[in-house]
């Protein structure tokens, strides 16, 4: 849980501080990058840290990881310019992989999947607390001590993670020989970066139909089929594609890919809907965030319990993302005049639904598949949930910045705006709230808008997750985890050999 703070943290409590640090800095026009090159390495290196935590012990994985992660926030914090903070923020991300899924591989080591159900509300908790503390956290510093410590508040953490992961975390002494496909690596890698830099720059920085856009779509899709080739010829492929045979698998990573972009995509606009419609700063609108995560944690909390009772965990996905598509059809239909109660209670609906559903796909692969797949197999479905909510992200980014051309010149006096961008508008509240009163209410009538329109886009893909959530078997959840063997299999093939049960 320490691990995953770390790398949860780090997603929202920039958000508070760019404004400031571009101030400073300067290099507006490689804001995005700051965010991108973070979502990058993170997103593209998750499946390497599954074998890599088979071959040489997740513990190791996970201090590596630590020690990643704190060295790029000292670096980032002590950056002159940004370039720096952009190099600094890949090598975070490249750390906060390996916390995302060495963390909940160890998850899948230490707990029986028929016990892990409860301890789904406590990982859980981890993202809400995240979400809301970030952006106070961020605040807090900026106004206070200075910018730079939204990056050197990682390093105490990440010491006292790194001390009690070394001293408390005992995990089975087995070792599984691997050859590293490096190459399979270089090639998803390639590929994810070209298409979501497509994805993050389409209707931005370039014309979507642009020889640049279309150039990294071409050679993102070429170097994605190049991968597939070469995890059909891999002696030990870095994402097998015999998982896909697997169903429980496939409809996980399936639901992951689309509830991220969903989801996550959706839930990154709610600050900016905050902030820029309703003008509340960014410390208070991290407190508006609450009710969602009060309903995610107490779903969590609630749907964990009854799994680990009763060994159902089918249900939950299919309950989950059929309040989650009301929540965000609900959230469309924001104004400028809706009141705090009424978006309160749009997010504590939309936070049961997800509530219900972020941990559940974990579990269930976890304990579909081989005990000598789990760190690939677990890397693989966080992949898949990480993949979506960065192409989300990019998407209703792109699909803002489009209506936002469109709604702005017909709602405000474009010579009136003084030349400031709808970028600046986004990252600068300062700048939005010295604007006249008139031209300010038309910039929230435009944003306002625009925003119905990305959390709109959000509702089909979440009613898809709700239909192939219906395809997710019910296997028999698993009652012990094996030391060094195959693991039981209740429920789907019986092994010949008992396991040796963990005390935990």
């Amino acid at each position: 849980m320490l691990g995953m703070l770390l790398a949860a943290l780090d997603q929202t409590v920039l958000a508070t501080a760019l404004p400031t640090i571009v101030g400073e800095l300067g290099g507006l026009e490689n804001l995005s990058w700051v965010l991108t090159s973070y979502l990058l390495a993170s997103t593209a290196s998750v499946p390497l840290y599954g074998k890599l935590g088979d071959l040489y012990g997740r513990k190791v994985m996970l201090q590596s990881s630590i020690i990643l992660f704190v060295l790029g926030s000292i670096a980032a914090g002590m950056s002159q310019d940004m370039n720096q903070i952009i190099v600094s923020r890949a090598v975070q991300g490249l750390g906060a992989g390996g916390l995302m899924a060495t963390s909940q591989a160890i998850i899948g080591d230490i707990l029986a999947p028929r016990e892990r159900g409860r301890y789904i509300g406590y990982l859980a908790s981890v993202f809400a607390f995240s979400s809301v503390a970030g952006p106070l956290i961020g605040g807090f510093f900026t106004d206070g001590i200075g910018w730079r410590w939204v990056f050197y508040i990682n390093v105490p953490l990440g010491l006292l993670a790194f001390v009690v992961a070394t001293r408390v975390l005992k995990l089975p002494k087995r070792r599984v020989e691997h050859r590293i496909d490096f190459l399979g690596a270089g090639l998803l890698v390639g590929g994810v970066s070209a298409i979501l830099l497509a994805t993050t720059w389409g209707g931005n920085e370039y014309a979507w139909g642009s020889t640049t856009i279309t150039g990294l779509l071409v050679g993102g899709s070429a170097l994605i089929a190049l991968f597939i080739a070469q995890e059909l010829r891999a002696s030990e492929p870095i994402l097998p594609l015999t998982l896909f045979k697997n169903r429980t698998f496939m409809v996980s990573s399936v639901l992951g890919l689309l509830l991220g972009m969903a989801l996550f995509g959706a839930i990154a606009f709610i600050p900016v809907y905050l902030q820029v419609v309703k003008g509340v700063s960014a410390t208070e609108s991290g407190l508006r965030t609450v009710p969602m995560m009060v309903g995610i944690v107490s779903m969590s909390i609630f749907s964990g319990r009854m799994i680990s009772k009763t060994g159902q965990y089918r249900i939950y996905p299919i309950v989950g993302t059929a309040i989650a598509s009301v929540g965000l059809f609900l959230l469309s239909r924001l104004g400028v005049e809706t009141s705090v109660w009424l978006l309160s209670l749009y997010l504590l609906f939309l936070g049961i639904g997800v509530g219900l559903v972020m941990q559940v796909t974990l579990l269930a692969v976890q304990n579909a598949v081989d005990f000598k797949d789990m760190g690939t197999a677990t890397s693989g479905a966080t992949f898949f949930r990480s993949m979506g909510g960065a192409f989300g992200v990019a998407l209703f980014g792109s699909a803002l910045a489009n209506r936002l051309d469109y709604h702005l010149p017909r709602l405000v006096d474009i010579s009136a705006l003084q030349g400031i961008s709808a970028q600046e508008l986004t990252s600068s509240p300062e700048r939005l709230r010295a604007l006249p009163p008139e031209v300010l209410e038309g910039v929230r009538q435009a944003f306002a808008s625009s925003l119905e329109t990305v959390f709109l886009l959000a509702v089909p893909l979440v009613v898809l997750a709700f239909i192939v959530s219906w395809f997710l078997p019910q296997v028999t959840l698993r009652e012990r985890v094996p030391v060094g063997g195959a693991p039981t299999r209740e429920g789907a093939e019986a092994d010949a050999a008992p396991p040796v049960p963990v005390e935990v």
